[in-house]
């Protein structure tokens, strides 16, 4: 099978994959997840602009790596209609990958109509522009598996299950389902356009420096030679590397490029049964990882209500996509720490690691 090269230095990937050369909208790529997103578009050989605002966070993954390097980087509210959709109408994507978000629980309870806004109405001013252009082809809108209505179950929630949300965060990506299946059903299913959801668990990876999010938390505490408060130790999260889901969604939208209607659906992508771990478990394997150098003691002060017990169903995706976790509790973990670590020491490699774990990861999916 044919390779080439792309914007990755010095990477060769295969030419067969149905992304390649395909016009690519990334929402949000300034962010965390986004920033992974794009490079692996950009290992694929993909045509990929991004439509964000500025990185949310200093350091972060987008600069630490130079995602901008091999993409048009547009910088803009997704809030703004206007701007958004003269921003689609220029770039007129054949896919789209919406991750533009307010993406944190604490964060929703101290802004909750910011969070709305962004979440919300933010998700409709993208499909409405993507619904008045003709080249889009698939679009894969992010959402989270906070989106279910939490019933304090001890099994995994499915893609039918009702939608909820206790805090004003999960609220608002139930909320994003909803306006997402009304732009589906009354405008994309009628042009053959495949637009799906895609949930996920707690992602975490090299180069998320988010607050009030444990691996920064403690990669920050480590950096610093600071001493971490945890919170709620006892939670139980289905901890995941972000490659494994994005892997997810670049595997959903090849196959809602090739069959919109039959694909065009909410979609649960989880990680393997062993990493659904407590708090506490994270915690002590990340200290493992950095040999001993990071502190911490559990925060007993009063905070906001997070859901004690969060696992998804991912079946549906094992059936009708082929796709599956890859990677156990023990190597996502080690795979974030080694990412941080890196960053720790001052290293300048970050974008060569990165390329690396993507690659690897990658070379994984195809042999199995």
């Amino acid at each position: 099978m044919g390779k080439r090269r792309t914007a990755l230095e010095g990477v060769e990937v295969s030419a067969g994959d149905p992304l390649r050369g395909r016009r690519v909208l990334v929402t949000g790529h300034t962010g965390f997840k986004g920033s992974w997103l794009c490079l692996w578009l950009q290992s694929i050989g993909a045509e990929v602009a991004g439509y964000a605002l500025d990185p949310p966070t200093s350091p972060n993954m987008f600069e630490a790596v130079g995602v901008a390097s091999g993409m048009t980087d547009h910088r803009g509210d997704i809030r703004d209609t206007v701007s958004v959709q003269r921003f689609v109408e220029r770039f007129n994507p054949e896919i789209v990958f919406h991750l533009a978000a307010q993406a944190i629980v604490r964060e929703g309870y101290r802004d909750p109509v910011q969070t709305y806004a962004t979440n919300v109405v933010g998700t409709a001013a993208l499909l409405n522009a993507c619904r008045r252009v003709e080249g889009v082809r698939a679009i894969v809108v992010v959402s989270s598996d906070k989106c279910y209505e939490h019933r304090n179950w001890t099994w995994a929630y499915r893609e039918i299950d009702r939608l909820g949300g206790f805090d004003p965060y999960s609220s608002s990506k139930a909320c994003t389902e909803l306006v997402t299946d009304a732009f589906r059903r009354s405008y994309f299913a009628e042009k053959f356009v495949g637009l799906a959801t895609a949930r996920a668990g707690n992602v975490i990876g090299g180069g998320d420096w988010a607050r009030d999010r444990l691996l920064p938390d403690l990669a920050r505490a480590a950096i610093n030679g600071e001493h971490v408060l945890i919170r709620n130790p006892a939670a139980v999260r289905p901890w995941q590397h972000v490659l494994e889901p994005i892997a997810g969604y670049l595997e959903l939208t090849r196959r809602l490029f090739a069959d919109a209607g039959k694909y065009a659906e909410s979609w649960n992508f989880g990680p393997s049964p062993d990493s659904f771990q407590t708090v506490e478990s994270v915690v002590k394997q990340v200290a493992s990882c950095w040999d001993g150098k990071l502190a911490w003691t559990v925060d007993d002060a009063s905070h906001p209500h997070e859901a004690a017990r969060l696992l998804l169903d991912s079946s549906k995706a094992a059936n009708a996509l082929g796709w599956r976790a890859r990677l156990g509790f023990d190597e996502t973990v080690q795979l974030t720490a080694d990412w941080y670590a890196a960053a720790r020491a001052g290293q300048t490699g970050l974008r060569k690691l990165t390329q690396t774990q993507i690659l690897s990861y990658a070379e994984r999916v195809r042999r199995c």
